[in-house]
């Protein structure tokens, strides 16, 4: 069993259950982008939280410890992501990432944002235009350290 056939197997058990995402995240206490992106092969889950899981989505204990290895993250199908969806956070970054960078260099100096000591959340947010999305990136301040090989 491999872990792409299990987050097939995952997709597919998701939606004849009829489960949602949050229902997932809430029953082993963990945020639901969190799982979800789990559960889609980007965590290793651990085992007591995979043997929950898998029970809910009646799939083989054997998934277990699959879910559990570490995974190969990231990697789009293609280099330019072609979901709607993704291409719009893809645009976004063209439009906006440099005066991301410029902003954080200026409020926090020479460094980067975290992706590893990091969290994200969805909501919806009503809007009188229609509602809206509003998406939020938590990461941890990293500064750049420059250390000559001697200071190793």
């Amino acid at each position: 069993m491999n872990r792409s056939r299990i987050t097939e197997q995952i997709v597919l058990a998701r939606l004849s259950t009829g489960l949602s995402w949050q229902e997932l995240a809430d029953a082993i206490g963990r945020p639901v982008v969190w799982t979800t992106s789990a559960l889609l092969g980007q965590h290793p889950i651990p085992a007591e939280l995979g043997t929950v899981l898998v029970e809910m989505l009646g799939l083989d204990a054997s998934a277990v410890p699959v879910l559990a290895a570490p995974p190969m993250r990231g990697g789009l199908p293609t280099a330019v992501p072609t979901d709607p969806t993704i291409y719009r956070f893809y645009e976004a970054l063209q439009v906006y990432g440099g005066a991301i960078k410029e902003l954080i260099h200026e409020k926090f100096g020479d460094g980067i944002m975290s992706a590893i000591n990091f969290s994200v959340e969805v909501q919806r947010q009503t809007h009188s235009s229609g509602d809206r999305v509003v998406v939020t990136f938590d990461g941890k301040f990293l500064p750049y350290q420059w250390v000559s090989a001697d200071e190793q």
